[in-house]
């Protein structure tokens, strides 16, 4: 995998606000800071994304998401959080190091993240939705 910035964040070249660390992972702010607290949660191997990552670093990944979603609940008591996560360029996938949103969302303050669910439940029967659990299902 060639080197992206984040990998240059890790290895101190580019600096960052460091959030918490260890062994496995780091997270630091994000530049664009969508709201108050927006930080990025990125595993020290690299792996451009989640089809390619490998089972123990999630591991690691998911040991620390509510390490430093509830840091960020008690320095912020923000209203909600998101945690979003983007694979390839169509999804909005910019770095090529996979990584995790954690963005705060406050009601009545600075919140740059307009993230609305388009349900489409109706456009789909119940043999549609067993078809397609099965084909998913069918593929682990």
């Amino acid at each position: 995998m060639s080197e992206t910035i984040f990998s240059k964040i890790i290895d101190g070249e580019i600096p960052s606000y460091k959030v918490y660390e260890n062994e496995y992972v780091y997270a630091f702010l994000d530049i664009s800071q969508l709201s108050k607290g927006h930080t990025l949660l990125i595993p020290k191997k690299p792996s451009p994304n989640i089809y390619e990552t490998d089972a123990e670093t999630m591991k690691h990944i998911g040991e620390a998401l509510p390490i430093v979603a509830n840091a960020i609940k008690k320095a912020f008591n923000p209203d909600g959080l998101n945690i979003v996560q983007n694979n390839g360029e169509y999804a909005s996938q910019s770095v090529f190091h996979i990584h995790f949103h954690l963005i705060p969302r406050y009601e009545n303050d600075m919140d740059g993240f307009d993230y609305q669910w388009e349900t489409h439940e109706d456009a789909f029967d119940d043999n549609e939705k067993s078809s397609i659990a099965k084909a998913i299902a069918d593929q682990l």
